[in-house]
């Protein structure tokens, strides 16, 4: 189902998880989950690249090749972009999406607060905004939750849409929800936005790098169960600390030049 973290960490923490399936059938299974993964999830690409005065422009379009909504499944799978720019030199002037050796996202605000989350973004113009593709839960207060037992509804899902998912007379119960629903370029099959940033003094020709990254169990999920004095949670958590750092995979890239 697309958890190759889990399989890694079922490998990992075989002797104390009392896992009996062999190392190798484990590795192979995650190898053959990423392959997967990485050829029938999505495409990226991405168009009219230009640089003029002192800011670089591009349009980076994702395609969900897949038959559901992508991440699906368990709500704390999220797909992000990672968009980098650098200069003639190779120096970045612009990051934003990077993942973190915690498993978080730099600049994305519900792994920096449990009580925010990032937007749907239609344009990327500073490195604090972040296009990642998952659904948010709140629960009948209104707060952002990751329990499946105090969820009540959906305040973001912006997951990628498959083609042929007609938004506009979805049923409720697997509808868009927040700005995606009115953005124009969120459709039926993925999603296009705006890179438009400030490349200050830099010197071009500049190389636009774009990653579509995929998370089994992003790092807000495991992070809210800390609160819980238990033996489960925390043996997890340790799991989670030591692993962060490989609990996501790229599923598509690109590069383009901007002069």
């Amino acid at each position: 189902g697309g958890n190759f973290f889990m399989q890694r960490v079922l490998n990992r923490y075989r002797d104390e998880l009392g896992v009996t399936a062999l190392r190798p059938e484990l590795d192979a299974a995650a190898a053959r989950t990423i392959a997967h993964l990485q050829s029938e999830s999505a495409k990226l690409s991405i168009s009219g690249a230009q640089a003029a005065g002192g800011r670089l422009q591009a349009n980076v379009s994702v395609e969900n090749l897949s038959g559901h909504k992508l991440p699906t499944a368990y709500p704390s799978r999220r797909v992000w972009l990672h968009l980098t720019v650098r200069d003639r030199d190779g120096r970045t002037v612009f990051e934003s999406g990077a993942p973190q050796a915690n498993g978080a996202i730099q600049g994305n605000d519900n792994d920096a607060d449990a009580a925010k989350f990032e937007p749907h973004h239609l344009t990327i113009t500073s490195p604090d905004e972040v296009q990642i593709y998952e659904s948010v839960m709140a629960g009948p207060d209104g707060a952002l939750t990751t329990g499946l037992l105090t969820a009540l509804r959906f305040i973001k899902d912006n997951r990628l849409l498959p083609h042929g998912f007609d938004k506009r007379t979805a049923d409720k119960d697997i509808a868009v929800v927040g700005p995606a629903a009115e953005d124009a370029d969120f459709t039926s099959g993925g999603d296009k936005l705006l890179l438009d940033v400030a490349t200050g003094g830099a010197q071009g020709p500049f190389t636009l790098d774009a990653e579509l990254w995929y998370q089994p169990i992003g790092y807000r999920w495991a992070e809210n169960l800390r609160k819980y004095d238990a033996f489960e949670p925390r043996r997890f958590n340790g799991y989670y600390d030591a692993m962060g750092g490989a609990s996501g995979v790229v599923l598509a890239r690109t590069s383009a030049t901007a002069r």
